[in-house]
């Protein structure tokens, strides 16, 4: 079966299950899920064995620690780390045989960094979904911040105005473990009632950590405030702005060939499949397809040019304020833009 993160308190409720895969870049996520996993089975007397998969790993030892009985209990928790979620021939056969035999004395937890789509779609990964659970730990976007932020001060007994639950996503946002910390400070900060801004702006750092697809996306969103917030974050944290251009640019040139196959008489959905647009990314593409035209996108298509010339010393201009208006533009605003 697969669960999200926020399921696995109540299916652990149910009964343990023999196998779990754990996988994310989120890495408070995947900690908090194995922590739990790990919590259950210490409850319940299992004994715990920590195994690492890497070069030269013999997956043998993993069917032999399976069967082999535990000196200190008769239940084990194998803790199998595979940080590229990538087993090879041979870890694939040892996890389709060992989700075959899964034993209810056993109980296997496999920890992965973010898995590529074709990894799930492997015959070992969906024999482990078959006999047990995968749970991904996907980032917590802009918009489910708050809310998510509001359930985290809910759980250590704190409420929170809508305006300081904002001030807080904006300020702990891509970076969920210091939006735990942070909650945990008010909660020894603060004895209100409902926590306000002020408090916010007393108690909080700004500890938001940004990454240039978060800002691509908030400016195709329309969201100029917070995507100018985010080129300013990458800024500060010393972000090298041709790695900005060039993820700016691409979409740039996704986009002016779509409006362009669009203005020919396309349907939208149609051209998006053409282009390979993610189905994740479709809703943020449609939305900048209806806010720009195909001769405003090529103007940015030229002033991404401009910019890359000003990065490499060829013009004089400042490419962090040539960035700023890129960004700017892209998320809706009217401004000239030069070339």
């Amino acid at each position: 079966m697969r669960l999200r993160p926020d399921q696995v308190q109540q299916n652990l409720a149910k009964g343990l299950l023999p196998i779990y895969i754990v996988s994310g870049d989120e890495s408070l996520l995947v900690q908090e899920c194995c922590d739990a996993i790990r919590l259950n089975c210490r409850k319940q007397g299992f004994s715990r064995e920590v195994m690492h998969v890497e070069t030269g790993f013999d997956w043998s030892e993993l069917l032999a620690s399976a069967a082999a009985m535990s000196l200190f209990a008769e239940r084990k928790l194998i803790e199998l780390r595979m940080p590229n979620g990538k087993p090879g021939d041979a870890g694939g056969k040892a996890l389709t045989e060992y989700a075959a035999n899964a034993s209810a004395d056993n109980v296997l937890l496999i920890i992965c960094n973010k898995l590529e789509g074709s990894s799930t779609r492997t015959k070992w990964y969906k024999n482990i979904e078959a006999a047990g659970a995968s749970i991904q730990c996907w980032p917590i976007d802009a918009k489910q911040l708050p809310r998510w932020i509001s359930n985290r001060l809910n759980m250590v007994g704190l409420r929170a105005s809508d305006d300081a639950i904002k001030m807080l996503a904006e300020r702990v946002e891509g970076n969920l473990l210091a939006a735990v910390q942070e909650i945990e400070k008010l909660r020894l900060y603060t004895n209100a009632d409902v926590i306000d801004a002020d408090t916010i702006t007393a108690a909080v750092a700004d500890n938001a950590r940004y990454d240039v697809f978060g800002l691509v996306d908030r400016a195709l969103e329309g969201d100029r405030k917070g995507s100018l917030r985010m080129l300013q974050g990458l800024k500060a944290e010393g972000s090298e702005p041709l790695g900005l251009l060039w993820a700016l640019s691409r979409e740039l040139r996704t986009l002016c060939q779509c409006a362009e196959q669009i203005e020919q008489g396309n349907g939208v959905d149609r051209v998006l499949q053409n282009q390979r647009v993610w189905d994740k990314r479709k809703a943020v593409t449609k939305s900048a397809l209806q806010r720009l035209r195909v001769k405003q996108l090529q103007q940015l298509v030229k002033m991404a040019n401009h910019i890359d010339q000003s990065v490499k010393g060829m013009r004089p201009d400042n490419s962090w304020d040539l960035l700023e208006q890129l960004v700017a533009t892209l998320a809706g605003a009217k401004l000239a833009i030069k070339h």
